[in-house]
């Protein structure tokens, strides 16, 4: 198959290193442009403009593809299929129908549960205990395509954001994989999604990663594997040396009782609405993550004080 690839970040750069591996010819690569990152805020390119550069393909970084020039730019690479996964840009219409096949997306869900930008976290951070990756037919809706093939995993109860990420990237470059090979033979099948059960996956916003304490631990505990690596649930405290923002990485949900964002003992269990939590992994501003009895050791986070 002739493919224009469409993605971003480290979960679509896997996918396509798998089709180029299974022999199909990558026309171009579309990738979201540099972004300035870092402390010198210097350009970084993105994992999938790094893939294709190193794989020596073709790449383009346009900031919109709802001009003109760019839908005939796209139409004249003549391609059978565009492969889309964490692209980053909503694709108009005449990009939708430009490639012979259409355009097909690798989501991160299991819909049409967590249609949107953030499947992944949001299904972490709701409690669900299973997800999944499925190749869909794109089409004008936000992920309301038909559906070709399905992979699916569980949620385990202390899995993060990340681990799940890496998960059903594993799983979703062989499926798409197989979706290709499918396509070329003529036997790609797909079925209708059903509308019932759908939610939205916003955007994560900055404000919802403050830790409120009033909250049961264990929608806490959701949050933060959510939110884990990145952004990172956070609550701020005093340590001794003024107002710190820490980072709560991993924790586990304990029996426990006191105010809200209280400190029950002197080695991260900290009171909630409902519960407890242990805090096991954090990260200080401009520090690495660590164990929580590293981060405790001369410290004031002791029993009895309060977090915010």
């Amino acid at each position: 198959m002739r493919v224009v690839f469409m993605g971003t970040p480290e979960f679509a750069a896997r996918l396509l290193t798998e089709i180029v591996s299974r022999g199909h010819e990558v026309a171009a690569v579309y990738t979201q442009p540099p972004r300035p990152a870092g402390r010198g805020m210097g350009e970084k390119k993105s994992a999938v403009h790094l893939m294709a550069e190193s794989l020596k393909l073709p790449v383009r970084t346009p900031k919109s593809l709802k001009t003109a020039e760019a839908q005939a730019e796209f139409a004249a690479l003549d391609a059978d299929v565009a492969v889309v996964a964490a692209y980053g840009l909503l694709l108009p219409q005449p990009i939708l129908d430009a490639p012979r096949y259409g355009c097909l997306n690798l989501h991160g869900s299991l819909l049409p549960r967590w249609r949107g930008a953030a499947p992944i976290q949001r299904a972490i951070m709701a409690g669900d205990a299973e997800s999944g990756v499925m190749v869909m037919k794109m089409e004008a809706g936000l992920d309301t395509g038909p559906v070709a093939l399905t992979a699916k995993t569980p949620i385990d109860p202390e899995m993060t954001a990340g681990e799940l990420h890496d998960r059903l990237a594993e799983l979703g470059a062989p499926l798409m994989g197989e979706a290709l090979d499918l396509l070329a033979k003529g036997e790609l099948r797909y079925a209708p999604q059903s509308e019932e059960g759908a939610c939205y996956a916003q955007k994560i916003e900055k404000g919802e990663a403050r830790i409120d304490w009033r909250r049961p631990a264990q929608e806490l505990h959701n949050l933060v594997r959510g939110l884990s690596p990145f952004p990172g649930a956070f609550f701020e405290t005093d340590l001794g040396h003024g107002v710190e923002r820490v980072k709560v990485l991993r924790t586990h949900v304990e029996a426990g009782e006191g105010t809200p964002g209280a400190a029950l003992d002197d080695e991260g269990l900290i009171a909630c609405g409902a519960g407890a939590l242990r805090l096991l992994r954090v990260q200080r501003a401009g520090k690495g993550e660590m164990d929580f009895g590293e981060f405790a050791r001369g410290r004031r986070l002791t029993k009895g004080v309060a977090l915010a």
